[in-house]
C-alpha cells in the first residue's frame, strides 16, 4: 500500500511514516499543502493521511480537489479540533474518515488499512498462485505450507506480482509501487530484490522475466 503524508509538524510527520514503514507501507511525505499537490499529481496513492491545517494549500483545499477529480485516494483526515462540527465538515468536504489529534498509533494504522481495503480496485482478502499464498493483511507468504523469511521490501513486491494475476509488472512500476521516494530509479535495486525473492521462494521458479515487459507470476 503507497500512502502520503501531509503533515507539516515535521517530526511528527517523520515519525509516522517511520512506523507506517514497518508495517510494510510505502510512504512518502509532504511538509505542506503545495508539495502534498505536486506529488499527489505525480504518483498514485491509495491512502493520503492529510493535515487539516496545511501551509501553503490549506487541507481542504486539497480534499477538495481530489473529490473533484473522483480520486482513487483514500483520504484520512487529521486536524487538532475534535468537535462533531469540525468531524462533519471535514467528511463533507469529501474525506473519506477523521482522526483528531493527539491519536493512538495503532488506531491510525487500523483506519489506513481499512481505507485501503475500500480501494476502487480492492486487494483480495489472500493473494494465491499454485501452492503459493500471501495475506497482505497479516503481511505472511506460504509456500508449500511452509511460512517464507521475506524482507517488507520483498513481500511488497510479492504482493504486487500476486496482484498482477499473470500481467507483466515493469520494473519502473515496481519502484513506484514498492519504493518511496528516497529509491534511486537508476540502480539495480529491483533487480536485486527479485533475485532474492526468487530464492527464498525456491523451485519449481514462479517469478519470470518477460523481456521488455518486467516481471510476472505465472507460467515462462
Amino acid at each position: 500500500m503507497r500512502v502520503l503524508v501531509a503533515e507539516d509538524h515535521e517530526r511528527l510527520a517523520r515519525a509516522v511514516a517511520a512506523g507506517l514503514r514497518r508495517y510494510g507501507m510505502i510512504v512518502d511525505v509532504a511538509l505542506d499543502g503545495d508539495d502534498a499537490l505536486a506529488r499527489l499529481g505525480a504518483s498514485r496513492y491509495d491512502v493520503v493521511v492529510l493535515d487539516r491545517d496545511l501551509p501553503g494549500t490549506h487541507g481542504d483545499e486539497i480534499c477538495r480537489a481530489l473529490a473533484a477529480e473522483r480520486s482513487e485516494s483514500r483520504v484520512l483526515m487529521l486536524t487538532a479540533a475534535s468537535s462533531v462540527r469540525d468531524r462533519v465538515e471535514g467528511l463533507e468536504l469529501g474525506a473519506d474518515d477523521y482522526l483528531p489529534k493527539p491519536f493512538d498509533f495503532a488506531e491510525l494504522v487500523a483506519r489506513i488499512r481499512a481505507l485501503g481495503r475500500r480501494a476502487v480496485v480492492p486487494l483480495p482478502v489472500m493473494l494465491e498462485y499454485g501452492d503459493l499464498s500471501l495475506d497482505p493483511g497479516r503481511r505472511v507468504a506460504v509456500r508449500a505450507g511452509r511460512r517464507l523469511p521475506l524482507t517488507p521490501k520483498e513481500l511488497a513486491v510479492l504482493e504486487c506480482l500476486l496482484a498482477a494475476d499473470g500481467r507483466p509488472v515493469p520494473a519502473e512500476e515496481l519502484l513506484e509501487r514498492v519504493w518511496d521516494e528516497a529509491a534511486d530509479p537508476f540502480t539495480s535495486t529491483v533487480k536485486t530484490t527479485i533475485g532474492r525473492l526468487r530464492t527464498k521462494l525456491g523451485d519449481p521458479p514462479v517469478i519470470h522475466t518477460v523481456r521488455e515487459s518486467g516481471y510476472r507470476i505465472g507460467e515462462p
